[in-house]
């Protein structure tokens, strides 16, 4: 009883994560399918819909909910006045305009559901999608090369070999990740214009990856570490030199550590504004996605509506490589012997 209530309790906890989780998608999922007009209407319901209308003598009219002495009617108002209004019955439009004494603007709206993808093509021309995706991408893998390149090497480093002061040079590589990026951020904007004249250019963002980053050189090297040292000298009696060694043996055990790495990396680039707004202000056409999104809500008035679908689209390769992670997540616990 006591098992079944634990579990219970437990179940009951994480599905209200879930909810918590999920919520704020939902929220802009609905929010993106929304008309512009449906936000001004205070009334209106949480999902998107619009009010039902009837044209009678070629013009559109909003039907309500009207009390009568037959019951409550759906009337289309016609005429609005302060103290009483006129309709027409959409079921029988040629008795004519109905007479109701009363005050129109307490009448409860009829909606339907109505979802628009309008919003969604408006982001793809407005903000240029097409050209800044590609932007992201292209960034994305160059600098994906880099970071894994110089991550593999430097955690490669750290756990096969004795380094003079290894250990000291590794706190210190720790250490950089305790520095926020704001105090970082005016000298390495000084060299990258000043010096290099990067300026409007893709290499502050791609170059710096090539020196390899301190936080998936830990989490490399930690999972290089855990793979037995038997297996390297078994290699070396084959005659298998170092780089022998980290292509045939190390990297086939550390897949699931790679290709995390590899999927962080994309996470933080496709996401990156920061960088992206202070070198790319003045190259439109190299801009990034998520960067050119921003200007575009910044610069034009952009409704919640759009701001929702900007959200969702940005949101979408994420989502798809987040659920693909726990792929190459599912073995990273096991160790490269008992693989």
């Amino acid at each position: 009883m006591w098992e079944f209530t634990g579990t219970a309790i437990i179940n009951l906890f994480v599905f209200t994560l879930l909810i918590a989780y999920l919520s704020p998608l939902a929220y802009m999922f609905v929010t993106a399918l929304k008309e512009k007009e449906q936000f001004s209407d205070a009334a209106s319901p949480l999902y998107p819909a619009r009010h039902v209308e009837f044209e009678y003598e070629g013009k559109s009219y909003p039907v309500l909910k009207v009390p009568t002495d037959a019951g409550v009617r759906e009337l289309a108002i016609v005429v609005r006045k302060r103290t009483y209004a006129e309709f027409v019955d959409p079921a029988n439009p040629e008795a004519g305009l109905i007479h109701w004494e009363g005050n129109w603007r307490e009448l409860e709206n009829i909606y339907i559901p109505n979802a628009t993808f309008d919003n969604f093509t408006k982001l793809w021309n407005a903000a240029k999608f097409p050209m800044t995706v590609k932007n992201t991408l292209i960034v994305a893998a160059i600098s994906e090369v880099g970071v894994l390149l110089a991550s593999i090497a430097v955690a490669y480093g750290f756990s096969r070999f004795r380094i003079p002061g290894g250990k000291w040079l590794f706190l210190l590589l720790i250490a950089t990740i305790l520095i926020p990026e704001s105090i970082t951020l005016v000298p390495t904007y000084f060299v990258y214009v000043r010096i290099f004249e990067w300026n409007g250019t893709w290499y502050p963002l791609i170059a710096p990856y090539f020196f390899g980053n301190a936080i998936y050189i830990f989490l490399l090297r930690q999972n290089f570490k855990s793979i037995p040292r038997d297996l390297d000298e078994a290699a070396m009696l084959d005659g298998a030199g170092p780089l022998r060694i980290l292509f045939s043996i190390i990297l086939p055990q550390s897949i699931p550590a790679v290709a995390t790495v590899a999927l962080l990396h994309f996470f933080y680039t496709w996401n990156e504004l920061r960088q992206a707004s202070l070198y790319l202000g003045i190259a439109p056409k190299l801009r990034t996605a998520a960067f050119n999104v921003q200007a575009y809500q910044t610069l034009d008035f952009t409704p919640e509506v759009l701001q929702a679908g900007a959200l969702l689209v940005m949101i979408v390769p994420v989502l798809v490589l987040f659920i693909f992670q726990r792929f190459f997540m599912q073995d990273m616990v096991v160790t490269g012997m008992e693989k």
